[in-house]
């Protein structure tokens, strides 16, 4: 509570759900998805099929040569089993058998770069990455030691194909380049940890989404840009993918947005970052997983960054510290004494009426729905001066929303104002998951959004 806005990773341990991590609602959690660059390098094969993966690898091979093609289980010495060397784990390739080849080496466990650096160990002169069913199209351009490409999960099954249906199989790797403009973008990473949150599922997490794949980064000359033992080149900057990319670019915003406005408290910059954020592409269609499907609050939070709409969000929900305090003491865990000695927050906890799902935040997030229910909100002017903002609901399906009021009008800059959500299952209600819509006041200028996440209690499972 000392003024300073903390934000962290969401963690890489997705698409699985329940993975993200950094939950408290006092933290501002960041995903990770692409941007519209890639690095394009293909797997080109004797069929004259061609398949672009991706790869930032200095090296290249002869032009518009072809070389044997292999599968890294064909490739196995004797003791390694095929399921190891089909992974291109380390020690399980015999050189004998890929000398001179392209070794196919499937995604998981291990780094991928360290997968085509074991085909380099073993004589191959080169090296594709296929991705599994669970990271899809996700792809990442790493600086292999080798001519070598990363490829989608359709892709590899295709090149498998080949191999198998293909008495003498044969490739060659493109040499690299840069794209712009790629669509669509954004799409969520596969490795982006993903909610719901498993501590306080009335707390969306993630909060945010931010470019985290393929990013040019600053970098250490203490190891190579590889990030494998073997990679001994240095070099000031690097393509690094990861929550720990997207975070400090939600961490520099956050520091602009202070300097652009000094008062305003860490929840206020955080809520102008959530309320402005995007769930739609540059075609113009819903932000989409790795695998294709259509992502959900659980992957990208309030939505993808846009700094510049930030700077003017109109209203802010501006949490204090007395709202965490109550959040506090609806945890069965906590008590005044307890909160005040651990937070340094006064607070009063009364016996009833103290919900997790009624902390001023800016998504609405009900994992508990009996039927129905009402949260309250306090949102606070900062336009600059008079302004009249009108709620619109798109409501998640099988659930009514209604808003109380649904005209705010302000008088002056700073103003606050408290309205109530009621949120209800209908006859039409899925009971057996997790349904999303969306709360946004405007007044024909801003337009301030708010994820709403809910289930019934009568639900079952996830979808």
């Amino acid at each position: 509570m000392s003024g300073i806005l903390v934000v962290a990773s969401a963690g890489n341990s997705g698409p699985t759900l329940f993975s993200v991590c950094n939950l408290a609602p006092w933290i501002f959690t960041v995903g990770a998805s692409t941007m519209d660059r890639s690095f394009p390098r293909r797997a080109v094969l004797g069929n004259k099929k061609h398949y672009e993966g991706a790869s930032v690898s200095p090296y290249r091979l002869k032009k518009d040569k072809f070389y044997p093609l292999i599968y890294g289980a064909s490739a196995k010495l004797n003791n390694a089993s095929a399921d190891d060397a089909e992974h291109c784990f380390p020690g399980t390739l015999d050189p004998k058998k890929a000398k001179g080849t392209i070794v196919v080496c499937l995604r998981g466990t291990t780094a991928r770069a360290d997968k085509s650096n074991q085909a380099r160990l073993a004589g191959a002169v080169g090296a594709i990455v296929a991705n599994d069913k669970s990271t899809a199209n996700e792809l990442v351009a790493d600086a292999h030691l080798i001519p070598a490409t990363h490829v989608t999960y359709e892709a590899g099954l295709a090149i498998l194909n080949y191999l198998n249906t293909t008495r003498n199989p044969v490739a060659r790797i493109s040499n690299g380049k840069t794209v712009l403009g790629v669509k669509p973008a954004p799409v969520m990473a596969a490795f982006s940890s993903a909610g719901p949150n498993p501590l306080t599922p009335q707390i969306l997490k993630p909060d945010i989404t931010a470019p985290g794949v393929n990013v040019l980064a600053a970098f250490t000359g203490a190891k190579g840009p590889a990030d494998i033992e073997d990679d001994k080149r240095k070099v000031p900057f690097a393509i690094m993918s990861g929550t720990s990319m997207s975070c400090p670019e939600v961490a520099g915003v956050v520091g602009l947005l202070k300097t652009l406005h000094p008062n305003w408290s860490p929840a206020a910059i955080k809520s102008a970052i959530m309320t402005t954020a995007g769930v739609i592409s540059n075609s113009k269609t819903p932000i989409i997983s790795s695998t294709g499907s259509k992502a959900t609050p659980f992957n990208y939070g309030a939505g993808h960054i846009n700094p510049n709409a930030a700077a003017d969000p109109g209203l802010v929900y501006d949490t204090k510290p007395a709202d965490y305090g109550l959040f506090l003491c609806a945890m069965v865990e906590y008590n005044a004494t307890l909160i005040k000695d651990v937070f340094n927050v006064k607070t009063t906890c009364s016996k009833g009426g103290l919900t997790l799902s009624n902390l001023n935040y800016p998504t609405i997030t009900i994992p508990d729905l009996k039927r129905k229910a009402t949260v309250t909100r306090r949102v606070t002017n900062v336009g600059g001066g008079p302004a009249t903002y009108k709620a619109s609901v798109a409501a998640p399906a099988g659930f009514s929303v209604t808003v109380k009021p649904d005209t705010l009008k302000f008088d002056k800059d700073g103003e606050e104002k408290t309205f109530k959500v009621t949120v209800q299952a209908t006859g039409k209600t899925a009971t057996r998951g997790y349904a999303f819509g969306q709360l946004t006041w405007s007044d024909q200028k801003h337009l301030v959004a708010s994820q709403i996440v809910v289930k019934n209690k009568l639900g079952k499972k996830i979808h």
